[in-house]
């Protein structure tokens, strides 16, 4: 299984800087989560440890090789990338879709083969969309849209899947979803996972290894009961919380303070005691 590690990284666009000199391993065959505010940087790295993006200064090492040495099909073979919002050509079936998974298995001297149907159905199968096949992408809610997407990237038959924001524009019970099949995917399949989310809670829940940035570097990375804290969350989100066990599967909790809620329970004590 691939190792992929980024060393004195530094990323940006023009002249602005979003990672400075960043050191960082991806555990394999685990789930690794980005967390940070807005801006930080999250998937700028994740779009470099892809090879999206081309870093100003540092490397990237997938399997002990640096990635911008590799070719592309190479790369495309031991990492598949699923870009935050990917858009879909019109009127492309679910089928067709995941097919595109097997490019980087495809020359003129290789045409389609059994192992590429095979890869196909498994993938299908393997996010609960064989009875989607047929059916448009573009028709689909966006649960299915993402299961979709993911099928294409398990297609690819590589050890390492990359995600930017893969919840985003879900309702709760789709993000539950998808978040669901990734941790499935992991733990049948050893597949190591590395995605960005929003939602500091489902961070903690679902990964092995949370790697929080802040001020273009790594401010924390670890296990969630590690490093998930109040003082992380004030330094790294600039919020005030409580983090508590979360009571079904025992992982850190953040309870934010909302100032609104916080005035209103002031004013309803003053008015007891008042009373009282």
């Amino acid at each position: 299984m691939e190792t992929l590690t980024a060393k004195d990284l530094t990323l940006g666009y023009g002249d602005s800087t979003i990672i400075d000199s960043l050191d960082v391993k991806i555990p394999k065959g685990e789930v690794t989560v980005l967390i940070g505010g807005n801006g930080c940087g999250k998937s700028t790295l994740l779009r470099s440890l892809s090879r999206l993006l081309k870093p100003q200064s540092g490397h990237i090492v997938l399997d002990n090789k640096d990635i911008a040495k590799m070719r592309t099909k190479e790369v495309a073979k031991k990492m598949a990338i699923l870009p935050q919002s990917p858009v879909t050509p019109e009127g492309l079936t679910v089928l067709q879709l995941v097919k595109q998974g097997r490019y980087p298995y495809q020359s003129w001297a290789k045409q389609w083969s059994k192992k590429d149907e095979e890869a196909v159905n498994e993938a299908l199968k393997a996010t609960n969309t064989e009875e989607l096949r047929d059916r448009s992408v573009d028709s689909l809610s966006g649960g299915q849209r993402q299961r979709a997407w993911i099928a294409m990237t398990l297609a690819q038959g590589t050890d390492t899947l990359l995600l930017d924001e893969p919840t985003t524009y879900l309702d709760m019970a789709h993000q539950i979803e998808i978040l669901d099949l990734l941790f499935e995917l992991n733990q049948e399949q050893g597949r190591t996972v590395v995605m960005v989310l929003h939602d500091i809670n489902l961070a903690s829940r679902y990964a092995d290894h949370i790697i929080a940035l802040k001020d273009k570097s790594v401010y924390a990375e670890g296990k969630p009961e590690d490093i998930i804290s109040c003082q992380l969350v004030q330094d790294v989100f600039e919020m005030n919380c409580d983090v508590r066990e979360d009571p079904l599967f025992g992982t850190p909790m953040c309870i934010p303070h909302g100032k609104g809620r916080c005035i209103i329970k002031e004013v309803v004590q003053q008015q007891q005691q008042r009373t009282s």
